[in-house]
């Protein structure tokens, strides 16, 4: 018997309906598919397709913009190569009209994945933030240069996990 002729009864319908609302339910806790789907009011720069571009609420800088997947996922681990690609596109296009619109000295492109890493919102996006000299934005980090032994040793690391 196909699938034509498959005979679905009401109690796996209940289940299917089931999990649909717990799918829902689950995307739907998230700010970002909210703002997104237009749940939830938003200043979009831009959208297409695959992605939105939408201002910051908690501005580091005037401009300061979000840009996120269309489709809900958490973070650099779970999002596809084909959806980050979209979302890449999206923070060009976004970096080249606050240029246009805002003339910055500079801008920087910033993510983070998890909460070690400062992740607030669990649905991945990428911070476009306008910079002008002096403006007392911190870098995420001072280091001091690893030695090539450090460096040899990392890279064996991840080598061996490709």
């Amino acid at each position: 018997m196909g699938p034509q002729n498959a005979v679905v009864t009401e109690g796996a319908w209940a289940g299917v309906a089931k999990l649909a609302d717990a799918i829902i339910g689950w995307v739907s806790d998230c700010t970002f598919c909210e703002i997104v789907a237009g749940r939830l009011p938003s200043y979009r720069v831009l959208e297409d397709e695959h992605t939105v571009a939408f201002l910051d609420i908690a501005p580091a800088s005037p401009g300061h913009t979000l840009v996120v997947p269309r489709e809900h996922a958490a973070d650099v681990w779970t999002i596809s190569e084909t959806a980050h690609a979209h979302v890449a596109g999206m923070v060009h296009r976004v970096a080249a009209l606050v240029k246009a619109a805002l003339a910055p000295d500079g801008v920087n492109v910033v993510h983070s994945t998890g909460e070690a890493a400062g992740q607030e919102v669990f649905h991945f996006h990428t911070h476009v933030v306008p910079r002008r000299h002096g403006d007392d934005l911190r870098l995420m980090w001072n280091a001091e240069p690893a030695s090539g032994r450090e460096l040899e040793q990392t890279l064996e690391l991840i080598a061996a996990a490709r």
